[in-house]
């Protein structure tokens, strides 16, 4: 007489019978790293940040002026409940007293908010072109640079055009972002 299996034992050699005749799966291509960033433009130059260092992208939300303050510097926002200030991130660089003459229409312009850090604001670009990819390893450095915004350039990719790799956090960071008053 044979002997009687368990139900649990059962299931193993089932088990075990499936895993020995079973195909191997196809060989899958080496997948190939990506970076990937928030594309946007300033003036006639073209920039990406990482990914993680943009929380949101809104349409240019209406704000209330503060007085006092340095001409980049359009105003504070409500978003949600907070108050987003919002940065005239061209004009921040621009190094005109009377700020950065935006290029584009008011429909186009967007902000990237940053939140670092104690760090809570809204940067106003030009145009906003989504996400971007690019592959890791045709990442330039971005050491050759030159002017104001050179300090916050980690590198740059090669597409279309150059996309300079902007990195909000650094911005976020750095004294001459936070000290606003005239």
């Amino acid at each position: 007489m044979t002997e009687s299996l368990t139900a649990f034992e059962l299931l193993l050699q089932i088990d075990q019978r499936c895993r020995l005749l079973a195909a191997d799966l196809p060989s899958q291509p080496t997948r190939q790293d990506n970076w990937s960033g928030i594309g946007f433009r300033l003036g006639d130059h073209w920039y990406v940040a990482p990914m993680g260092e943009v929380s949101e992208v809104l349409h240019e939300p209406r704000f209330t002026q503060v007085p006092g303050v340095k001409p980049w510097v359009k105003g504070v926002a409500n978003l949600r409940g907070r108050l987003l200030p919002i940065m005239d991130l061209g004009g921040c660089f621009s190094g005109k007293e009377s700020g950065h003459e935006q290029s584009a229409t008011r429909r186009q312009r967007r902000v990237l908010v940053v939140e670092h850090q104690e760090v809570f604001a809204g940067l106003l670009v030009d145009e906003v072109f989504g996400l971007q990819h690019f592959a890791q390893d045709t990442l330039e450095p971005g050491d050759t640079l030159n002017g104001p915004m050179a300090a916050f350039i980690t590198g740059r990719f090669q597409r279309e055009q150059t996309w300079q790799v902007f990195s909000p956090f650094a911005l976020a960071t750095s004294q001459g972002f936070m000290n606003i008053a005239l």
